[in-house]
C-alpha cells in the first residue's frame, strides 16, 4: 500500500534474541539453555522486597515472552520476518502452519490489506460522493449581437451552478456474514430534481461467492426490487448476475445483466458484460494493470449508444504517485478526448484534473478530490464549442493553480506536519529512553547478588572480572564541544552474562540484552570494554550488531602481575 495510515502499533524495538542472548539459528537447546538461566536470575520468589519482586514479575514475563515466542517454529518464522508487529495481525491462527517464508510473507501481506481495509471503513464511514456542475460557458459564448442589446448586461461572465447530486451510503456488519447498506442520493439540474433511497443486504455463502437483495424507492423511477449474485468459478474466473424490477409510472420495467471476468495472466484481466432492459447492451473490455502503467481497450455494442474507448494511465514512481492519464471515445454520440493528471497532496488526498474536448459537447474541466473514501466532483462546462483558446486555458489554468498552491499552501502545511512529527518523536523518544533506563536500572539491581556470586569465582580462579562497560555512542576528543557522549554503564548485566570465564554476545543489537537500553536512538552505537583475565588487563570496542567473544589476547593492552 502507498499510502499507509498511521499505525496504531506501537513501535517496539525490543529484540527477542537480544533478551535471551542466542543467535538468531540457535537450536532449541540453546533456547532453552539461555530462558533456563534467565528465569533463575528474574524468578520472582528469589526476592522479598515487594519493589524489587515487582520488578523481578516484569523481566521474568518478558523473557518467558521471548520463549514463548521463539520456542514455537511457527511465530518464530513470522517473528523473523516481520517482528513483534507481524505476530500482532489479527488472523494468523486460521493460516496453515507449514508454510514456508515466502508464504508467510504473502499470508502477512494479505492481512495487512485486511487490516487496513477495515481500520479505513471505520475510520471513513459514511462513505460518498458530493458533484456540483458549473456551467462557465458565458466565459467563451459570450451574445454579442445587436438583437440581444435589450439584456441587462453587468459586464461580468455569469457563471452558474446548473446541476447537483450528492450520495452516501453507510455500511454495517450484522453477523461475521450478512453485511447491510443504506444509501441515499438527491439530485437537481436545472431547478428540478428528485432522491432515491436504497437498503442492500449482503450474505457471504462460502468462501467462493455472496448474494445481495436490494430494495429501493424514489420519486422519481419509483420502488426498486433487485437480486444480485456473486460466483468464483475457478481461481482465474468469476462472474456476476444481476435482476431488477423497477416500479415506475410508465408500467413494470424489468432488467437483468451478467457479467463474467477472467485473469488472461497477472495483470491483465477480461469483462465481457450483458445488459438487458431499459439501456441493453453488450460490452467487452480488456484491462492491463502493471506497476508503471494502466491500460484500457472497451467496445459496447447498443442502441444508440455504441463506442470505442481507449484509455491509457502511466505511474509515476514517486512519493506522491503522480499518474498522467488521457483517452479516447468515439460512438454514435461523437468523439470525445480526454487527458488529465492526477496527484497526491497529503496522507489521504488524491487531487486530480481532467480536460475534455469533444464534438459536440464541447469543452469541460474536470476536478477531483478524493479524501479516504469521500469524493468531490467539480465538472466545469466551459463552452459548447471546440475552441482552442477554451481549451488552453482549462490546460494551463489549473496547472499554474496547482503550483502556487502547492507552492504557497501545500509545502508548508506538509513542513509543518513534519516538524510536529519529529517534534512528537523525540518527545516520544524522550520517554521512552527514560522508561527503558528505569527498567534497565531496576535489572542491575536484581543482579547485584549474582554479579557478586560471579565476581568471587572468577577471581578465585583469576577468570574474566569486567572493570569497566560502556555503551552507547562515543566522540573524539576533536568534537567533543561540538556533541556530548550518549552512553550508558553496562558493568554490572556484562559481569552477570559471564559464565566459565567467558562472555559471548551475539551480533543482535546490544540495546536489548538484560541491564541494557538504548541511550540514542537512531544513532551508531558501540560497546566497549575493560576487563581483566588471569591478571592481565585488557580493552576492546565492538560495534552494537557485531558478535564478541572474550577473553582473547588481542585485546591484551598491558601485562599485570597482580591476581
Amino acid at each position: 500500500m502507498a499510502t499507509s495510515l498511521e499505525d496504531d502499533i506501537e513501535p517496539n524495538n525490543q529484540d527477542y534474541y537480544s533478551l535471551l542472548n542466542i543467535r538468531r539459528e540457535a537450536t532449541l537447546e540453546e533456547l532453552k539453555a539461555s530462558y533456563r538461566r534467565l528465569c533463575m536470575l528474574y524468578h520472582p520468589d528469589k526476592h522479598r522486597d515487594p519493589e524489587l519482586k515487582e520488578q523481578a514479575e516484569q523481566l521474568f514475563n518478558q523473557v518467558q515472552q521471548a520463549f514463548t515466542v521463539l520456542s514455537d517454529e511457527h511465530s518464530r518464522a513470522i517473528y523473523d520476518l516481520f517482528g513483534k508487529k507481524g505476530l500482532e495481525v489479527e488472523g494468523w491462527e486460521v493460516v496453515e502452519r507449514k508454510r514456508t517464508p515466502a508464504e508467510i510473507r504473502e499470508e502477512y501481506d494479505r492481512l495487512q490489506r485486511e487490516r487496513e481495509d477495515r481500520r479505513l471503513q471505520q475510520r471513513t464511514n459514511p462513505k460518498g460522493t458530493i458533484s456540483v456542475g458549473v456551467d462557465a460557458t458565458d466565459l467563451f459564448d459570450r451574445y454579442d449581437d445587436d438583437d440581444f442589446e435589450e439584456v441587462p448586461s453587468s459586464g461580468f461572465p455569469h457563471i452558474e451552478i446548473n446541476k447537483m447530486h450528492i450520495s452516501q451510503s453507510i455500511e454495517a456488519p450484522l453477523t461475521n456474514s450478512d453485511t447491510a447498506v443504506l444509501s441515499g442520493s438527491l439530485s437537481t439540474h436545472n431547478g428540478s430534481g428528485g432522491g432515491s433511497i436504497n437498503m442492500t443486504v449482503r450474505r457471504v455463502t462460502s468462501a467462493k461467492g455472496w448474494g445481495e437483495v436490494e430494495l429501493g424507492a424514489g420519486d422519481v423511477l419509483g420502488p426498486l426490487v433487485g437480486l444480485k449474485m456473486f460466483r468464483n468459478v475457478t481461481q482465474r474466473c468469476w462472474m456476476t448476475a444481476q435482476c431488477a424490477l423497477q416500479f415506475s409510472p410508465r408500467g413494470l420495467r424489468p432488467s437483468c445483466s451478467l457479467m463474467t471476468a477472467r485473469h488472461l495472466d497477472n495483470n491483465t484481466m477480461g469483462y465481457l458484460q450483458w445488459r438487458w432492459g431499459l439501456n441493453s447492451a453488450m460490452t467487452t473490455s480488456l484491462v492491463r494493470d502493471t506497476k508503471s502503467t494502466h491500460l484500457t481497450l472497451a467496445l459496447q455494442l447498443s442502441v444508440p449508444h455504441s463506442y470505442l474507448m481507449v484509455s491509457y494511465q502511466y505511474k509515476f514512481q514517486d512519493e506522491d504517485q503522480t499518474r498522467v492519464k488521457g483517452s479516447l471515445k468515439t460512438g454514435w454520440f461523437g468523439t470525445v478526448v480526454e487527458y488529465g493528471a492526477e496527484r497526491k497532496i497529503s496522507r489521504h488526498s488524491v487531487l486530480s484534473a481532467t480536460v475534455s474536448v469533444g464534438v459536440p459537447q464541447g469543452v469541460t474541466l474536470k476536478i477531483k478530490l478524493s479524501r479516504a473514501s469521500q469524493t468531490y466532483l467539480f465538472p466545469v462546462h466551459l463552452t459548447d464549442q471546440l475552441l482552442p483558446s477554451a481549451v488552453f486555458y482549462a490546460t494551463v489554468g489549473p496547472l499554474l493553480f496547482y503550483l502556487a498552491v502547492h507552492r504557497l499552501v501545500i509545502i508548508p502545511f506538509t513542513q509543518k506536519q513534519k516538524e510536529q512529527e519529529l517534534e512528537l518523536q523525540r518527545i516520544n523518544s524522550a520517554t521512552d529512553i527514560a522508561k527503558k533506563k528505569q527498567e534497565a536500572e531496576s535489572a542491575v539491581l536484581l543482579m547485584q547478588e549474582s554479579v557478586k556470586r560471579i565476581i568471587d569465582a572468577e577471581e578465585s580462579k583469576m577468570g574474566l572480572i569486567i572493570l569497566n562497560a560502556w555503551y552507547g555512542k562515543f566522540v573524539s576528543e576533536i568534537s567533543q564541544k561540538q556533541e556530548k557522549a550518549k552512553v550508558a554503564d553496562v558493568t554490572v548485566p556484562l559481569q552477570c552474562l559471564v559464565k566459565d570465564s567467558k562472555l559471548i554476545l551475539t551480533e543482535a543489537s546490544k540495546a536489548g540484552l538484560p541491564g541494557f537500553y538504548d541511550p540514542c536512538v537512531g544513532e551508531e552505537k558501540s560497546l566497549k570494554l575493560l576487563y581483566q583475565f588471569r591478571g592481565v588487563m585488557h580493552q576492546v570496542i565492538c560495534a552494537d550488531t557485531e558478535s564478541l567473544r572474550i577473553p582473547k589476547q588481542s585485546h591484551r593492552i598491558e601485562a599485570s602481575v597482580s591476581p
